[in-house]
């Protein structure tokens, strides 16, 4: 797993406090859609910097990253 990945699931950690036996405990949780939009989200600023970068080399690189980033974003019903 990469830095960046171990990050989000770092930031997607919460906890919750549960009755356990007549006992409050704190329990540690990973919110996995939490995980998952930052996930998403990372790879759709990822497509636009690319998208950036490369189109000094090919004029039509920006509007094709900005078509394939919406399309993920669609896909994955995600708002930025």
């Amino acid at each position: 797993m990469n830095e960046r990945i171990k990050q989000f699931s770092e930031l997607s950690k919460s906890y919750k406090t549960i009755l356990v036996d007549g006992q409050m405990q704190s329990v540690l949780l990973i919110d996995p859609d939490r995980f998952a939009e930052m996930i998403v989200k990372e790879c759709l600023s990822f497509c636009e910097y690319q998208g950036d970068r490369f189109d000094e080399y090919d004029s039509g690189m920006t509007e094709r990253a900005r078509i394939i980033r919406e399309s993920i974003q669609e896909h994955f019903g995600v708002k930025v």
